[in-house]
């Protein structure tokens, strides 16, 4: 074992209390209190590197990355970065798609005692500026792809940046996106001459599970991205409580585990559970840069992929995929959605047409992201997002009383408490202050718990509408609206309305050959699954719905429509 690791400290210990109503659900040989060992990122990697060093561990563009080569690259960047002075706990920027470049960067700096910056590259110029303005990072990784270096020398010239280290994409072989050449200016420089001789110094930087690992910023949905302090302890604590989750349930992690990875690195869900935690059991991650529907079912059908973690969005496209019934899916093991919602009717139509069961649960950036999971004997009431993973906590408080705790079946927002959360916001100690009460991080998730103790979330605090003095949630009108067979995709948003002060509006795209219907044909469609005061009172169509950097569905920008229009 590694020193990191050896000096891990256990977050939970077993002790005398009233068990939590979930608890009936754990299966025999789990214990929700076991104890989760916490360490830091670099030890997992280099246990990972000692135990799998032939084995690969990335496969991108049909090229093997074995576990031993990675764990060279991150030491050799983290002696680069020490080399050029790097200090403990200083910000570094990473700024790319999913390449190997990400992993190379995101190990070396930690390595190195650095805290880790994600930067989205679908971040408009001033959510860059204002990440870089607020995190203090000086130091940028990105790829010479025709979009990111520009926008990596614009950062330069606004003096937010002091140096940029750029990955030269063809080292990893044939892309169809555009490369430019670097710039002949001093403050750019290539990776491999950034790593050039490069040696370990004679003493890595001690590094401890309770210092900061990354500043993950949350997607910005409420106003200016801030950054949720994420440690090496709840990474390592989040990818322990899957671990164990996993196990417990007869699905534990495998060294022949096949993984495709399209979900962006950049993102907390394909951090933790993609890529730190697959990493530890030895998987093969199949690395890809963009969703496409083909080629996920190219390394399904043809590489034989055994876990297949998605978004909502990506289900929806291979569910609605003409003639996805005569496809292979028989080397999936496990599928698992999260990141947002999945719509039931999704989880329905993809399982009758290819008979994936697909895993989910609730999780946020600022439980980086593990919160509950949903049983894998399949006793989960339909909506549910599942119970608590070991080790967390979760309860219901009043709205307008984070202090007044709730019964079983009142709804309230949810509080979270665990080794995985997060202390609060970077620059932000006001409003990391009023995020906690009694302990307990408030998610700003609106839910309840039933007699059994599964969780349900109804919808963000921030998104419910009062309507003629009724609380009404969209996110179960959108439930409702994604049952209508012409609905591909729905959001419903809070306009103003003169007699009842709110009312609903939906906002859908229609999946291909799909006819529009009127707001009549949807209320009558609705009738019986929603109540009276939930039916929309207007409606739009749209070719397609806004979306967060993220990649997630977004309301901010039909809200601020619906603002101007008053």
């Amino acid at each position: 074992m590694s020193p990191a690791l050896a000096e891990a400290r256990t977050a939970t210990s077993p002790g005398a209390r009233a068990p939590f109503a979930w608890e009936k659900h754990y299966p025999p040989g789990l214990a929700w209190d076991a104890p989760i060992v916490l360490g830091t990122v670099p030890a997992l990697l280099a246990q990972s590197a000692a135990d799998h060093a032939g084995r690969t561990a990335l496969e991108f563009r049909d090229r093997a990355i074995s576990y031993a080569e990675l764990g060279r690259a991150a030491d050799e960047m983290a002696a680069a970065f020490l080399r050029r002075g790097l200090k403990s706990q200083e910000a570094v920027a990473i700024y790319l798609p999913n390449t190997p470049m990400h992993p190379v960067a995101f190990f070396g700096g930690l390595k190195a005692g650095a805290k880790i910056v994600h930067l989205s590259p679908l971040d408009a110029e001033r959510e860059l500026m204002h990440k870089l303005r607020d995190s203090g990072a000086r130091v940028l990784v990105t790829t010479n792809f025709a979009y990111f270096l520009p926008n990596a020398c614009k950062m330069l010239d606004a003096g937010l940046l002091d140096l940029v280290i750029v990955d030269e994409d063809a080292a990893w072989g044939p892309s169809p996106i555009p490369s430019l050449a670097l710039p002949d200016r001093p403050d750019v420089v290539a990776y491999k001459a950034f790593v050039a001789d490069a040696a370990a110094p004679a003493r890595w930087p001690d590094i401890k599970p309770d210092d900061i690992a990354l500043l993950q910023y949350t997607g910005g949905t409420t106003g200016a991205p801030k950054g949720a302090i994420l440690s090496h302890a709840n990474l390592t604590a989040a990818v322990a409580i899957y671990d164990a989750w996993f196990t417990g349930n007869g699905n534990a992690l495998r060294e022949n585990d096949k993984v495709i990875t399209v979900l962006p690195l950049f993102h907390i869900y394909a951090l933790t559970t993609v890529l730190l935690l697959n990493l530890k059991g030895g998987a093969e991650l199949l690395l890809r840069m963009r969703f496409d529907v083909e080629t996920v079912l190219r390394d399904i059908e043809v590489k034989r992929a055994t876990v297949f973690p998605g978004v909502p969005t990506m289900w929806i496209a291979i569910a609605n995929l003409p003639g996805v019934e005569k496809r292979d899916f028989s080397s999936l093991r496990y599928c698992g959605s999260g990141g947002a919602p999945l719509p039931v009717e999704t989880a329905k139509s993809l399982h009758q047409s290819t008979g994936i069961t697909l895993r989910g649960g609730w999780g946020m950036t600022e439980t980086s992201p593990a919160g509950t999971g949903l049983p894998m004997n399949g006793s989960a009431p339909a909506g549910s997002i599942g119970i608590p993973l070991p080790g967390i906590e979760l309860g219901v408080v009043a709205l307008d009383d984070p202090h007044r705790v709730l019964g079983v079946g009142e709804t309230g927002e949810l509080r979270v408490k665990g080794p995985n959360v997060t202390r609060g916001y970077w620059n932000r100690p006001d409003e990391s202050a009023a995020s906690f009460a009694d302990g307990y991080f408030l998610t700003g998730d609106i839910g309840y718990m039933d007699k059994d103790g599964f969780f349900f979330i109804v919808d963000r605090k921030k998104d419910m509408i009062i309507s003629g003095g009724f609380n009404v949630y969209p996110q179960m009108i959108e439930q409702a609206i994604y049952e209508h067979p012409a609905v591909n995709e729905v959001l419903v948003i809070g306009v103003p309305d003169s007699y009842r002060g709110e009312s609903a509006k939906a906002f859908v795209s229609l999946r291909a050959g799909a006819e529009p219907f009127t707001l009549e044909e949807l209320r009558e469609f609705l009738r019986g699954k929603i109540g009276p005061h939930e039916m929309p009172t207007s409606l739009e169509f749209r070719a397609a719905l806004p979306r967060t950097p993220v990649g997630k569905l977004s309301k901010i920008e039909l809200r601020e429509e619906a603002r101007k229009r008053g």
